[in-house]
């Protein structure tokens, strides 16, 4: 049997309720999931078909350290996604290369654009960690400074109104194959969250979206096992892009009912002429 490891930080189920669903359509695929922490000095990865990087949610403290450890492991098995792309999309400069729409970003805490209200965020990061929303520009230029001067590149965005409405639109590729689609509850939205607003509802995406998402995926040359790229729309109602995520992300296999088989059939396909 084709044997993979199922990479996170924790051995602790409650941080990830993906890992169930994903270990249980691997093995209706033939594939066996082995749970491992990235910093296991235990673990031998080169036992594994393919070592798949999930819920490695630590990293963001540990970057140079998990990023040596991604090229330790595709030097011994292949890693999905593979290193070079973990590497770049752990950095959210990427963005400035995409080639395509993407929100509008400021690189520097000097001569900040004159917007209503502003999102201030590290280049490396996740989820909402060291964003602030503010409508003073001060303060705004004071946060990106701060981040400046711990030796990060600050990203400083107009706050678009239009997520409080429309939403983020998440698109979930697996092997380049698109998946599902969901609308997920922005984080910097005050009462957003809760019982009667979920972190995420499924969507079916219009065809401007999957457009812009299929753009960035065919500039990207590596293999990808999944792909979360996350799109808002401008105010002239173009889609943009905000996020490519291709490290570790969430990909709401509970909210769309052949989500997990479809990760599991596209690491089956990627992994297959390696495990014959």
């Amino acid at each position: 049997m084709t044997t993979c490891a199922y990479v996170t930080f924790d051995d602790r189920d409650e941080h990830d309720d993906e890992r169930g669903p994903a270990l249980e359509a691997w093995h209706a695929v033939g594939i066996e999931g082995r749970t491992e922490r990235w910093d296991d000095p235990e673990a031998d990865w080169s036992a594994y078909d393919a070592v798949v990087v999930r819920s490695a949610w630590d990293y963001l403290d540990r970057r140079a350290e998990f990023l040596a450890w991604t090229r330790q492991v595709e030097s011994v098995t292949r890693l999905l996604n593979p290193a070079a792309v973990i590497e770049a999309n752990t950095d959210k400069t990427y963005l400035r290369d995409l080639g395509v729409p993407t929100v509008p970003t400021h690189w520097s805490s000097r001569e900040l654009p004159r917007w209503d209200e502003y999102v201030v965020k590290p280049a490396i990061s996740a989820g909402a960690r060291d964003t602030i929303r503010t409508t003073d520009r001060g303060r705004a230029q004071a946060h990106a400074a701060a981040l400046e001067s711990t030796g990060r590149t600050p990203m400083v965005q107009p706050y678009l109104d239009m997520v409080e409405s429309e939403g983020e639109t998440s698109l979930l590729y697996f092997n380049r194959r698109f998946s599902h689609a969901v609308r997920r509850t922005p984080m910097l939205v005050p009462g957003m969250t809760g019982a009667d607003n979920p972190r995420a509802q499924s969507r079916t995406p219009a065809p401007d979206q999957v457009e812009l998402a299929e753009k960035v995926l065919a500039a990207i040359p590596q293999a990808l096992l999944y792909a979360r790229i996350d799109l808002v729309r401008l105010h002239d109602g173009s889609p943009a892009v905000i996020e490519v995520e291709l490290s570790e992300p969430y990909l709401y296999l509970r909210y769309e009912p052949t989500a997990a088989a479809n990760l599991a059939t596209a690491l089956r396909e990627l992994v297959e002429p390696i495990s014959r």
